[in-house]
């Protein structure tokens, strides 16, 4: 059996700059990936943009014992069908001295057109997958960041389709479901890019994680990895993280109203959220020298401390 660690490994030596997590959803997604591994059974991995749908196909690959030379990746909106057929035929020979097919990677499944779809499902049979099978058909996996079913239900994918590429199913997390892994992720990404940049790592404090933490990621991890980027460029880690930190704040204080709320309290909120953002604003631009700061919002010193208390934040502390 294959242990996470090794898997972890094999993530980093792909090139993907990506490592799997620990979580209960990922330690049961990689056994996963462990058992189907090397079978040759059709695999559709699901997951917004930017979760590492890419990275787990080529995980998969590595785990099968295939080589990088031996996944052929197709973008399923540039295909046509002409095109389709020559790659499945290129791909259809095994794996010289394995008894394994080749793998083809169908990227983004929603997007092939009703032609192309007529291909596979005229190309592959109904029991295509199973382990008796001889090695003439390529593996086909798949990923989408959208609900297959759905698109069945509207008539954009067809059934037979889905069955045929659907023998197991993968849902990668969203990072905001998985936040137990977000430092470790940040501990990587820092490493890798200060080893491309040939720059020292910048240290991530408690108040660094804290924020990541609290934020929602709509990029998931590519994100993330944008953002480690960006902090090893920069050498400095709160000033990379200014526009993700006002970013957070904003989506933060956005209000949720009940059914028939009444316009003075979505105005109140309102006001309350422009409030706050102001005085952060100050506060930013003063480096928290709070008297500064007062004086710029045309308040009391003793006013600010009060509502400095009252949005509840803290300042953070420059990295010395």
């Amino acid at each position: 059996m294959i242990e996470l660690e090794h898997i972890v490994e094999l993530a980093s030596e792909s090139g993907a700059g990506f490592v799997c997590g620990f979580g209960k959803t990922m330690e049961s997604l990689n056994r996963t990936l462990v058992q189907i591994a090397r079978t040759p059974i059709p695999v559709l991995i699901l997951g917004e943009s930017g979760t590492g749908k890419d990275v787990h196909v080529r995980l998969l690959n590595r785990l099968s014992g295939s080589s990088d030379a031996e996944l052929k990746k197709l973008n399923c909106s540039l295909l046509d069908p002409v095109e389709l057929l020559r790659q499945i035929q290129q791909c259809s020979s095994p794996v010289s001295g394995s008894h394994l097919p080749r793998t083809l990677f169908l990227d983004a499944i929603d997007e092939l057109d009703s032609a192309c779809q007529r291909v596979l499902i005229s190309t592959f049979p109904e029991n295509y997958g199973q382990t008796s099978n001889a090695p003439t058909f390529p593996r086909l996996v798949s990923t989408s960041c959208y609900n297959l079913e759905q698109s069945v239900a509207e008539g954009k994918l067809r059934k037979e389709l889905y069955f045929r590429i659907n023998g197991v199913s993968l849902r990668l997390p969203a990072l905001r479901e998985r936040k137990e892994d977000i430092g470790r992720f940040l501990e990587y990404f820092l490493k890798k890019h200060a080893e491309d940049f040939k720059r020292p790592a910048p240290a991530a404090d408690q108040a660094t994680l804290e924020l990541l933490a609290a934020y929602d990621w709509p990029g998931n991890i590519r994100q993330l990895e944008n953002l480690a980027r960006k902090m090893v460029a920069l050498g400095n880690a709160q000033l990379a993280l200014n526009d993700l930190r006002f970013d957070s704040q904003a989506r933060t204080l956005l209000p949720t109203f009940p059914n028939h709320a009444s316009l003075k309290i979505a105005a109140k909120a309102a006001s309350k959220k422009a409030e706050r953002e102001l005085i952060l604003q100050a506060l930013e631009r003063t480096h928290w020298n709070r008297k500064r700061a007062a004086r710029d919002l045309q308040i009391s010193y003793k006013s600010l401390l009060y509502k400095i208390k009252q949005i509840g934040v803290t300042e953070r502390k420059p990295e010395g």
